[in-house]
This record gives structure tokens, sequence and C-alpha cells, in this order.
């Protein structure tokens, strides 16, 4: 597979368990009765703290998991669980608990923090984005391949920054069910990537298993 094919793979799924067409709802609901102005800023935020998160995992997620001693098979595994969570959460139409618990949705009321939490973290670069980026860290594991994975980053958080500006708009056009739509369909590819990475995970802890098959 080319570098340009495996960076867009990450695009791929990384827009998929970040599913911003998904937050718009709670993007609007946490920003109610804000200017226009306040909306753009938070908006830009919210676009640069994932990315800021997202860079930091690519870049440094394996030394943090090298700290702890936990291998990288063992890590596709419960990375893998965790997004097939995710992903069967949002075929379901809803917002998984693994991004935001009800104690986190209600700190939306304080104003100075939104942008960063529970916005950026974890509703967007919650477990399942740090753990993708992670996983395709340790698949380009070069310096030059961990920097080029900035690039599928750069590209979501710019999506991220433009559906959060438009996202008054993108709610009138969809509506709640258009919203479900997209949520579903991007679980569907979500929970597929995530069985991907359960069988690598699982063929690095038991190499016996590739000679079986």
């Amino acid at each position: 597979m080319t570098e340009w094919a495996i960076l867009f793979k990450v695009a791929v799924a990384l827009f998929a368990i970040v599913n911003p067409i998904g937050s718009v709802p709670i993007f609007i609901s946490a920003t109610d009765g804000w200017s226009e102005e306040d909306r753009q800023k938070t908006a830009r935020t919210v676009a640069f703290t994932v990315f800021i998160v997202l860079a930091v995992s690519a870049f440094v997620g394996d030394r943090i998991l090298n700290f702890f001693g936990i291998s990288i098979p063992s890590f596709q595994v419960g990375g893998g669980i965790l997004l097939m969570l995710i992903a069967i959460s949002m075929m379901h139409g809803k917002q998984s608990g693994t991004r935001q618990t009800p104690e986190e949705a209600r700190t939306l009321a304080e104003r100075e923090v939104i942008a960063i939490v529970p916005l950026s973290i974890p509703l967007l670069a919650g477990p399942g984005a740090i753990s993708n980026m992670i996983i395709a860290a340790q698949q380009n594991s070069s310096f030059i391949g961990h920097f080029a994975l900035t690039i599928p980053i750069f590209f979501i958080s710019l999506i991220i920054w433009v559906i959060l500006r438009l996202s008054v708009r993108i709610s009138r056009k969809l509506g709640v069910i258009g919203i479900n739509i997209v949520t579903r369909l991007m679980g569907l590819i979500l929970a597929a990537m995530a069985v991907e990475f359960i069988a690598h995970g699982l063929m690095g802890l038991f190499p016996q298993l590739g000679t079986t098959v």
C-alpha cells in the first residue's frame, strides 16, 4: 500500500471516529444563546485543540505504551474493542459513553472551558481517536512516518472547524434524521476497521493463528 493510500485510510478512520457531523447537535446545544462571533471563536479553539491532542498522540503515544509495558498487539486488540463499542453505539444513533459521560455533559454550562472540555476532549479527540493515532503511528514508525500523520490530522481538524462554523446551517438542512443516518454510516465503517485492528492484534499475540489460516 502506498504512503498516500495509508494516509487516506487513516483520514477515513479518523473521520469516522471523530464524527464531527454527529457532534453538531451537541455543539449547538452547548453554545445556545451565544453570539455568532463567540461560536466562531469556539469552533477555531476546538479544531486547534483536536489537532494538538492527536498530533501529540501520534508522536509520543508509543513511548507512553513502552513506559507502561504495553505491547502494540495488546493495544491493537484493546483499541479495536474500544472502537467497536463506539461503532455499535453510533449504529444505534447514540453518542457513546466512551466519548462523553453524563457528568461531562453537564459541564456544558461552564462556558469558559467548553471549547476544551468536553467539546474537544473527550467528545472529538476521545479515547477512540487517540487509540487510532497511536496504532497508526506504530504502523508508520519512522519520524517521517509520524510527521506524515499530521497531514490527515490537519485535514480532519480543518473539517471539524468548517462543520462547527456551519453547524446551525447543517442542523437545519440535515435535521435529526439526517444526522442520525450519517452517524450510522460512519459507525458501520468504523466497525469494519475495528475488526481489522483486532485481527492484526490477535495475529501479533498469537502468531500461530497465521499458520493455521
